[in-house]
């Protein structure tokens, strides 16, 4: 992956059908001709801090993340791609061949974590508390900067140490 995640080369294995429904859940569009290419849009659909993954499209060369900071794509083997919800939002994904010609292009929509989630909303100040099954803090976005600070504080001296400890 380059630095900039937001173009993304893979040399992808040919016979690999474009942005499989099977493998993600995605709103199913017939393959586009070359001419129609620019009008080819499907959805993938990823929660935050969840991955997906996701077919591309034969002879795809290069990805285009629209904005990464709201979702981001790793290329694996065999024409996988995992595209990972980093934030809510919409952006798009941009498949091109070798060539630079428009393989497809798909809208991805990252969505909050619903389940097991308590939000606790005290004036405009929010916090929100994963609940499987004993209710414990878990910063999600939106929450008071106070609460978020603390409780992502206390997740990175927990991974310090763990981490600490493993070498």
């Amino acid at each position: 992956m380059t630095a900039s995640r937001l173009v993304l080369i893979a040399a992808i294995a040919a016979g690999v059908p474009a942005f499989s429904p099977a493998m993600a859940q995605t709103r199913s569009v017939p393959a586009p001709s070359p001419a129609a290419a620019e009008n080819h849009q499907e959805s993938v659909i990823v929660t935050v801090d969840h991955a997906k993954v996701v077919r591309l499209p034969e002879k795809a060369q290069t990805v285009i993340v629209g904005n990464p900071a709201i979702a981001d794509v790793a290329i694996q083997r065999n024409g996988v791609m995992v595209v990972t919800g980093k934030s809510f939002g919409v952006t798009n994904l941009i498949a091109l061949d070798a060539s630079g010609t428009l393989l497809a292009e798909s809208s991805v929509r990252v969505r909050a974590a619903t389940d097991s989630v308590l939000t606790v909303q005290r004036g405009l100040e929010r916090e929100s508390y994963s609940c499987t099954p004993v209710c414990q803090p878990a910063a999600q976005l939106g929450d008071v900067k106070r609460f978020f600070d603390e409780v992502g504080g206390q997740n990175r001296a927990r991974n310090a140490a763990a981490t600490d400890e493993k070498r």
